[in-house]
């Protein structure tokens, strides 16, 4: 029987349409937030029309106003709830206002809010033990900072002032930030700009088993169409060696021989479109770095957490252990706080000059810090995303197969993508009208998910890390609902 569900979700309920045997019915949720008393939707819209940057461009053709949020759910201003599957952009890690967060968060509030780290205060301390105790190895030196980009960036200096060289190698298709250096590790057309950035930086070819040149398997438990191409021996994809040949030719080529600074690359492409590696191909490319006297960098900004399921930490899927670790987003749950961690050897190469960041590790972003640590091991996150992440990955690969406009579903964990296309034999994109009109499908029956991808073609899914498997019936349920639609036109 049915269980009596709130009002916000029978506005969603009203507005969905059973089209054959599928039907999508919200899976109830215990909070009901109070009315709206903010601004206006116009209001907002004409405020943000002549106060705010240009460049804040927002999801949907009509902007979603959120004013609330629940763990997995979001609020309108309305009162409608929507199941998000997007967490903020990978950044929503344990859920929206986690009461444990939001209580570390106002204790620590009212004990101290900032002194910047010419004192010693608890918490950073604290946090800095906790979080350099998930990494394996050497890496035991943490430095705090606001944002993935900035991470990135301090790598980037880390890693030249380390090893006196200065050319870095990153991976096409990879997004690595939009600040003015990080912009040029970046190499997704996309989200440049046109003055000069990237001196330095080469691009290597996306190893991508769905795209990329010599397709290739993939650690997923749905493989590309295209892993026919290669072979797997000794948990090793033939077309890695490819890939690192092509590297190679980069850092043969345009590299002073010897004098490589840095080799980035995320564990899991995030906005390029959940791309994964062929297996072996991660651990063959750290090694040819290091050759050229490199040092390896991981960005975990959008994998780590536990995210993958699997591991704590990306990179720990590929067999590898970096010089350098970048992260962010699921790190503070929605709060500004990023991190970069590395080696006491390299780390020391920092005390050469001051580095100083006024807000790293403020007492009130390290108290939420290891808060979130706390959580994601007594909610069992991690485990969560293990046991759904197949589940999920299953049920869109049967979407995948039914509908002609579905090309490639992938990812790991709660790291999931699903690219669409005009023609599954071509690989060519779905048309950015259809793409749009899927994407605000699924929105309007009440799911929340992302888009990226070079051509802005796929839909990125990584929930917060506790939805529950009602959550994906329902959202698969949605998303077909949406494709008949579309695919009857």
């Amino acid at each position: 029987m049915l269980r009596a569900l709130p009002a916000s979700s029978r506005v969603i309920l009203r507005n969905v349409r059973c089209i054959g045997t599928v039907s999508a019915t919200m899976p109830p949720c215990d909070y009901q937030p109070p009315p709206y008393k903010g601004m206006s939707y116009d209001e907002m819209k004409e405020v943000r029309k002549k106060n705010l940057s240009p460049a804040l461009a927002t999801n949907f053709s009509k902007p979603l106003l959120i004013h609330e949020g629940h763990m997995q759910w979001l609020f309108d201003e309305t009162g409608r709830r929507y199941l998000d599957l997007f967490g903020g952009i990978v950044t929503v890690s344990v859920g929206h206002c986690h009461p444990k967060v939001n209580e570390a968060a106002k204790e620590q509030l009212d004990k101290l809010w900032h002194t910047t780290n010419i004192y010693m205060h608890p918490k950073i301390h604290e946090f800095a033990e906790r979080i350099t105790e998930t990494l394996p190895g050497d890496l035991k030196v943490v430095y705090f900072v606001n944002s993935g980009s900035e991470a990135n960036e301090l790598a980037m200096m880390m890693a030249r002032l380390y090893t006196g060289s200065f050319d870095i190698v990153t991976l096409r298709n990879a997004y690595h930030g939009a600040s003015p250096y990080s912009i040029g590790l970046t190499a997704h057309g996309t989200w440049k700009f046109g003055f000069a950035n990237g001196f330095g930086i080469h691009n290597a070819s996306n190893p991508d088993p769905y795209r990329g040149l010599w397709g290739g398997h993939r650690d997923c438990v749905v493989q590309s169409v295209r892993a026919s191409e290669s072979t797997v021996e000794g948990g090793e994809c033939s077309s890695a060696q490819k890939y690192v040949d092509q590297l190679e030719e980069v850092l043969s080529y345009s590299i002073p021989r010897g004098r490589l600074a840095a080799f980035f690359a995320e564990p899991i492409q995030g906005v390029g479109g959940t791309v994964q590696f062929p297996l072996g191909y991660l651990k063959k490319a750290f090694e040819k770095a290091r050759s050229y006297g490199g040092l390896c960098v991981a960005d975990e900004v959008q994998s780590g957490f536990g995210r993958t399921g699997d591991h704590f930490w990306g990179f720990e899927g590929h067999d590898v252990i970096p010089d350098i670790v970048t992260m962010a987003k699921s790190i503070g749950n929605g709060f500004p706080l990023a991190a970069v961690v590395t080696t006491p050897a390299i780390a020391a190469t920092m005390s050469k000059a001051l580095h100083f960041n006024t807000f790293g590790g403020n007492p009130i972003s390290s108290a939420v810090g290891i808060s979130v640590l706390d959580v994601i091991k007594e909610d069992k996150t991690q485990e969560n995303c293990q046991v759904l992440g197949p589940y999920f990955l299953n049920k869109l690969a049967e979407i995948r197969d039914k509908y002609p406009i579905v090309g490639d579903v992938r990812g790991k964990g709660l790291m999931l993508g699903m690219e669409l296309v005009e023609d599954k034999e071509t690989r060519q994109p779905i048309s950015p009208q259809r793409m749009m009109e899927v994407w605000d499908g699924i929105r309007d029956l009440g799911v929340l998910m992302g888009r990226g991808g070079h051509y802005g073609q796929v839909l990125r899914i990584k929930p917060p890390m506790c939805i529950t498997k009602e959550d994906v019936d329902f959202a698969i349920a949605v998303v077909q609902q949406v494709l008949d639609r579309v695919c009857d036109k």
